[in-house]
């Protein structure tokens, strides 16, 4: 698949890490197009630099803050491409989370879509480092995904899969608003736990 990652920080790093581990072409756009070169000379492969968003899958890895932005800004070259929000509504000055009229931050950029249906919540509770290496502990990572449209999902679902990693459906994206919250929870915890962002949160049956 063709993937385009939105953001040239950790995260981006991260997501775009696995998604050429799983042989998938990634292109990577920034705000500034400098950064975006090098963060593609990073990582090396196949990886890219573009100054517009498009593919079958694109990754919104910027702060909740920007991704309305993000998405406004590359609307028109995403066309019906798959977006997936990565983003957990805090408000890093209280490091509180954000009470939202539309239930999540996933849901309110679906609002924001062409077509609501393909937006994806994914990648929200894992973190950059661990996205690099693919797991922790020998134990690959869990991505929980949610969306309303079986296609998207699968899409992303095949993008997690390839890269070494489990994905869990957690249903509609309604149910965004608990994966919001569970992420938040995991940030949380990284202080008392003293795991320095290393952790990962994994369903054991």
């Amino acid at each position: 698949m063709r993937i385009s990652i939105v953001g040239t920080g950790n995260m981006a790093r991260g997501i775009a890490t696995r998604a050429l581990a799983g042989g998938h072409d990634v292109t990577v756009v920034g705000t500034e197009r400098s950064k975006a070169d090098a963060l593609a000379g990073e990582l090396g492969g196949s990886a890219k630099a573009a100054d517009s968003a498009a593919g079958d899958i694109v990754v919104l890895a910027v702060p909740y803050a920007a991704a309305a932005d993000a998405l406004a800004a590359h609307r028109d070259s995403i066309g019906d491409a798959v977006v997936v929000d990565i983003t957990n509504p805090v408000d890093f000055s209280t490091f509180e989370p954000l009470l939202l009229d539309a239930g999540s931050g996933a849901q309110e950029i679906a609002a924001g879509a062409a077509d609501p249906s393909k937006v994806v919540k994914a990648f929200n509770t894992t973190f950059a480092g661990t996205l690099v290496e693919g797991e922790v502990s020998g134990q690959p990572l869990d991505v929980f995904i949610a969306g309303d449209d079986d296609g998207a999902k699968a899409s992303v679902k095949e993008l997690v899969e390839d890269g070494g990693m489990r994905a869990v459906d957690a249903g509609p994206l309604a149910r965004a608003r608990e994966l919001e919250a569970l992420g938040y929870l995991h940030m949380a915890l990284q202080e008392p736990l003293g795991t320095s962002f290393s952790s990962t949160v994994k369903v054991v049956a």
